[in-house]
């Protein structure tokens, strides 16, 4: 079996296995004088990692009752960080997410943070890694091993996945100390949060035979689109870092209205495109970028829920996913391009992530790329 298969297919189960963990996590890492103290949250991340507090704004959000933002790491550190209005303490917080705790991006982010008044929140799994160092408050996250072939490096979702969980569950703990939320109602959105393994599971039985069907269908494409709006923009980006990771082929994330200012007069235009919606606010538009993209001679795909009956009915492949509220709907529509890029790759003859040649080694913390090994800010100004 394709472990990047396996991989997705472990998420509802993962889902009942960290759920415990990570509640208890948040409560015991993020004190109620921060809770109530806390005016704006600001996320910092790279890849994955940047994208799950994305997908996670709307719920983080309306959940804990603050105003959040999600940034790439490098941005937060060196470009935004410094410019922040100095308020009281605790009243701003940068929380930086690695599950390997080893990205120099996001813990340069974290000590930028500090030297400029914010609480730094590390959210990773390593305690002994250079995120945590750098961190004054470390919410562990656990990420338990799924057994695949030795030497084997699978594209991530069950990281990308946990991440989530854990974003949601900081931000009920925020909210219901705060009084956002009463106790009863926190624990009712717990329990929802919970329960999403149903519709995870759903997800998978609806969407597996389809994306491989097209796998097969569109094995000749050599480049992909993936649009978003709202939360699902996250969906997007993720999407096109599952293709770029399993296969090797150009993929792009976008913004679904930018799409439609951008994209719309490409002069080569049959690249496969995947509109992702929540079936929610974002339908209409849907919609509209579907007919569009048909229009000019693009391959296009749906990922939304059934009730989308005419975005479905509009596009030439559908990948269903389960009907949930919009804000948790990055735990579904993650679901089908993982399992479309997993049976692409094995169509194609492709090794995960090039088989890491080519300069793409993993020594020295990413090889030439240096994720782990950067020059930190100040090492670089030295």
């Amino acid at each position: 079996m394709n472990p990047m298969i396996e991989e997705f297919k472990s998420l509802p189960g993962l889902l009942q296995d960290i759920f415990q963990g990570l509640d208890e996590s948040a409560r015991d890492s993020i004190h109620p004088e921060l809770c109530l103290s806390l005016k704006h949250v600001y996320f910092a991340g790279c890849g994955d990692s940047h994208f799950a507090p994305l997908g996670m704004e709307l719920a983080f959000s309306t959940l804990s009752g603050l105003p959040v933002t999600a940034m790439r790491s490098m941005k937060f550190a060196r470009y935004f960080a410094g410019n922040l209005p100095r308020l009281g303490p605790k009243m701003q917080m940068v929380v930086g997410i690695s599950v390997s705790g080893a990205v120099a991006r996001t813990a340069e982010a974290l000590r930028m943070g500090q030297q400029n008044g914010l609480t730094a929140l590390g959210l990773t799994g390593n305690p002994d890694g250079k995120v945590a160092r750098e961190s004054e408050i470390m919410m562990k996250v656990t990420v338990p091993p799924l057994p695949k072939p030795e030497g084997v490096v699978v594209p991530g979702a069950r990281s990308y996945f946990t991440n989530q969980i854990a974003l949601l569950l900081m931000a009920v703990r925020i909210g219901e100390v705060r009084g956002h939320m009463t106790t009863a109602k926190a624990n009712e959105v717990r329990a929802q949060i919970r329960g999403l393994s149903a519709a995870i599971e759903e997800t998978i039985e609806a969407s597996e035979a389809p994306a491989q069907e097209l796998a097969k269908s569109w094995q000749d494409a050599e480049d992909f689109v993936f649009c978003g709006s709202g939360p699902n923009f996250a969906t997007a980006l993720f999407s096109a870092a599952k293709i770029l990771e399993a296969t090797g082929d150009t993929a792009l994330g976008q913004d679904m209205e930018e799409w439609n200012h951008l994209q719309y007069f490409v002069r080569q235009p049959s690249s496969p495109t995947f509109i992702i919606s929540a079936g929610q606010r974002d339908l209409s538009r849907a919609e509209e970028t579907a007919v569009a993209a048909k229009k000019i001679g693009r391959r296009v795909a749906a990922i939304a829920p059934e009730s989308a009956v005419t975005l479905h009915e509009t596009v030439e492949a559908s990948l269903p996913v389960a009907d949930v509220p919009e804000m948790f709907s990055p735990l579904t529509t993650c679901i089908p391009v993982g399992l479309f890029s997993a049976y692409r790759s094995g169509l194609v003859g492709e090794p995960f992530f090039r088989d890491f040649k080519g300069g793409r080694d993993v020594a020295g913390g990413g090889g030439i790329s240096r994720i782990q090994t950067s020059d930190m800010w100040e090492e670089w100004q030295a």
